[in-house]
């Protein structure tokens, strides 16, 4: 499954990118290799000037920037289906880990609350 979402993830570089007309024999090899379903709902996305696939970071989707259930984010890790954002539709797919890095997927971004001082009351002289 992750080798169809990474053609299609090149896929919409190439037709996203500066020169798509110059890129023609890979676009058309790309499209080979995605099944017809898969390249239809991207499609219909293209035709409406949106981007298809988005990439899933710290819980949110890369298109929409909405959260996404972490089943949909744990079903992404193990490999085992391919998932759409319940927002805007795009195919999800997580970014490749770089240089050895490990990505933790699942990590709940932290949040850095500080609570307002209360202020003392003012005495006054009587």
């Amino acid at each position: 499954m992750n080798g169809i979402l990474q053609n299609l993830l090149k896929l919409q570089g190439l037709e996203f990118g500066d020169q798509p007309d110059k890129h023609k024999a890979e676009v058309a090899e790309l499209r080979a290799t995605i099944p017809q379903p898969i390249l239809a709902h991207y499609e219909r996305l293209r035709a409406r000037g949106k981007k298809g696939i988005a990439l899933v970071r710290n819980q949110v989707c890369g298109g929409c920037h909405m959260g996404v259930p972490l089943g949909t984010i744990a079903t992404l890790i193990k490999d085992q289906d391919i998932q759409l954002c319940g927002s805007c539709g795009r195919y999800l797919c997580l970014p490749e880990p770089t240089d050895g890095a490990v990505v933790d997927h699942m990590a709940v971004p932290k949040l850095v609350v500080t609570k307002p001082r209360k202020r003392k009351a003012l005495a006054t002289a009587g």
